[in-house]
């Protein structure tokens, strides 16, 4: 059995099928993880969906933001993008299934023989691991419920509150929630996210730290999978695998083989983009 994690797939099917000719992934005994985002922008967001379905018990995915983004307008919360490429999804006769089986996804999994989490953004550095856990199932045991969720997404479309408190109301931290999973990429050394900025440098800047710059030792037994950042690109550590290398901007698909032994080599395939939508 082997444990595959690939990155941010956005509606690009053809590039995942050749990665999974490559490391001939046999579902009835190997497992794949998506860090989310696994459609929109790229052209067969449909097929993709259906496949990754197909696949049950042997694929496990997160919640991105796109996936959200879906999720809203199947059910007429918001309105298609200039750069969508939903409406296939939205049109097909198997949308309301598609739409409870995003439902039933989680922001954050966890494997405990592997000692893996995986989300699409990142876990907020002030949140410890217990926390993270916590939060995520709040807001998917909402999201499960059909009429709860539709209540809740009218409701996540905001950039505040920035910071943490346990003050916050019910909906301002589920907004939280949502944005630090799916939509973090920087925070101020005092704990405010910036969901604005999508670059990344490399170089220190005072208020603008990358969320795993920041130390949150509760994290330390395990290894944190992730996308959405296809600025920052591939970056593997002891402790983080970030995966979004940006295919549906015309650059490569990643898929990492995840050893058990974190102190094994993990080992990295690439597939180059068939289309660019730069």
């Amino acid at each position: 059995m082997a444990l595959y994690a690939v990155g941010d797939i956005q509606g690009c099917y053809d590039e995942l099928a050749k990665l999974l000719d490559t490391v001939n992934f046999d579902q009835t005994k190997d497992r794949l993880f998506c860090v989310g985002d696994l459609v929109n922008r790229g052209p067969k967001s449909l097929k993709t969906l259906r496949f990754l379905r197909s696949l049950g018990d042997s694929c496990t995915a997160v919640l991105g933001n796109h996936d959200i983004h879906l999720l809203a307008m199947i059910y007429g919360i918001r309105s298609p993008k200039p750069n969508d490429t939903l409406i296939r999804i939205l049109e097909s006769e198997d949308c309301s299934e598609t739409a409870l089986w995003l439902r039933n996804l989680p922001l954050l999994a966890h494997d405990k023989d592997y000692k893996l989490l995986m989300c699409h953004a990142g876990i907020y550095p002030w949140w410890t691991a217990k926390q993270a856990k916590n939060y995520a199932r709040e807001v998917e045991r909402i999201f499960r419920d059909e009429e709860k969720c539709i209540k809740l997404l009218h409701k996540i479309y905001a950039n505040k509150p920035s910071k943490w408190q346990d003050s916050l109301s019910k909906t301002q931290r589920r907004r939280f929630i949502i944005n630090a999973f799916t939509r973090m990429r920087f925070c101020s050394p005092q704990g405010h996210l910036n969901l604005t900025e999508s670059g990344y440098s490399g170089k220190v800047r005072k208020n603008r730290v990358p969320w795993f710059d920041i130390v949150n030792q509760s994290l330390n037994d395990y290894r944190l999978v992730f996308g959405h950042w296809s600025a920052l690109g591939l970056m593997v550590t002891d402790k983080l695998i970030s995966l979004d290398t940006g295919c549906v901007w015309g650059r490569t698909m990643t898929m990492a083989k995840i050893p058990r032994n974190k102190d094994d080599c993990l080992v990295l395939y690439s597939q180059p983009a068939q289309i660019n939508n730069d």
